[in-house]
Order: structure tokens, then sequence, then C-alpha cells
């Protein structure tokens, strides 16, 4: 591949929440009836270019892993599903991200778009690994980052991702 094609395009709405570590977008190819597997190639074909070496899935169906898997990066889907107790899902997505983090990873974390589902999880993620010192200043943090208000979906998983941090931990 030549040009400027030869490194791909970022996902879509792709955003840092921690500078050269941690990034938030829609799902790789779009969602939806806008999904395109050209693009998805292209999008991690940028992934890769940029030394992104795992990707976390939110969505609660299988898409795109195996395409993961065809491209050589690191997976992990921790569904996110309306209706049900989100906590067990996002103790084990913060704690691997938190390894991830730890072992110089530089991860995506994606829904089927950047919205209330993902920015909660990443206000949540903030909050519970203490790198924002409450919900309200997470909160704050993504939307400023993002560029947009979070709706009620995402406050209801802030509010799961709360109830995981021990009572009176600093």
């Amino acid at each position: 591949m030549r040009g400027k094609w030869a490194a791909g395009i970022p996902p879509r709405n792709f955003t840092w929440i921690i500078r050269d570590r941690l990034a938030l977008s829609e799902r790789p190819g779009g969602f939806g009836a806008s999904h395109r597997r050209v693009r998805r190639q292209e999008e991690i074909i940028w992934l890769k270019a940029h030394d992104f070496n795992r990707v976390i899935s939110l969505l609660t169906s299988p898409h795109n892993l195996q395409a993961y898997d065809e491209n050589g990066l690191v997976w992990a889907n921790y569904p996110l599903a309306a209706g049900v107790d989100r906590r067990p899902n996002l103790s084990e997505c913060y704690k691997d991200l938190e390894e991830s983090l730890s072992e110089g990873h530089k991860v995506l974390v994606h829904g089927d778009e950047l919205g209330d589902s993902v920015m909660g999880t990443a206000a949540g993620f903030l909050y519970w690994s203490r790198r924002a010192t409450s919900g309200a200043q997470a909160t704050w943090l993504v939307e400023r980052l993002v560029g947009r208000q979070m709706g009620s979906v995402g406050r209801e998983v802030l509010v799961a991702a709360t109830a995981l941090v021990p009572p009176g931990e600093p």
C-alpha cells in the first residue's frame, strides 16, 4: 500500500483520555448500517501504525473481534448491556485497563459509537483508578475531552463504577 492510505485512518470520534496511553472511539469501521469492512481495515491499520496493542470492546456482540485476531491486535470484550448489573464487567474491564496501562500498552476502548456507555466507562475508570477525585470531576474531564455532555446512560454506568470503589478509600 502506498500514499496517504498506507498508514490507515483514525477511527471516528477518536479521543485521548490519557494522552498516548488510553483512547476512546466508535467501533472501527463504523456501527450499524454505516459499518464498512474497508474502513474497518484502514482504521485497524492506523491503530497498529500508532502502536496500539490492546483493544477493549464494550459491545454486547462479537463484532470486529475476528478482525482484531486477523490483524494481530490483542482484545478483550466486556459487554455493557442495558438492564443488567454492569458491575462485574466494569470491574474486570478496569482491572484489565489498569494492568494494560501499567505494562505500557496503548489501549483503545470502543462501543458501537462514542456515546454515553463509553463515556461513562471512561469516567468510571478515572474515578476507580483514582486519576479523578470524584465522580463529578471524572464526568467533567470526560465531557471536556470528548466535547459533549454525558447523558443518563453514561451517568448510570459511572454510578455502577463508583460502587466498585471501597468506602473510605482516598
